[in-house]
């Protein structure tokens, strides 16, 4: 598989899995700019992201250094609270 194909089929997870989300609960609220970050969906229909993910996202794309990307997402990102479908961060070993 070539890089080409190999995005290709990466970015396709991708929207497989935001899809699945949204019609699992249309209500469902996403973190924008983190879609690659989306890992599944909780029993109540809140869309679950990997914090590992989003800090890697924050450092390769917005060229923070991992602190300012741990501080961005604590403040920006797990404080802010937008309803019942909030999503959910996990930390995965």
């Amino acid at each position: 598989m070539n890089q080409e194909d190999h995005e290709l089929y990466y970015f396709e997870g991708v929207r497989l899995m935001k899809e699945m989300c949204s019609e699992a609960n249309p209500e469902a609220l996403f973190a924008d700019g983190f879609d690659e970050s989306i890992i599944g969906i909780d029993t109540k229909g809140r869309v679950t992201y990997s914090i590992s993910k989003i800090i890697r996202t924050l450092i390769n794309r917005d060229g923070m250094t991992e602190e300012e990307a741990r501080e961005f997402f604590d403040f920006n990102i797990d404080g802010a609270h937008v309803g019942e479908y909030t999503p959910i961060y996990i930390y995965e070993e």
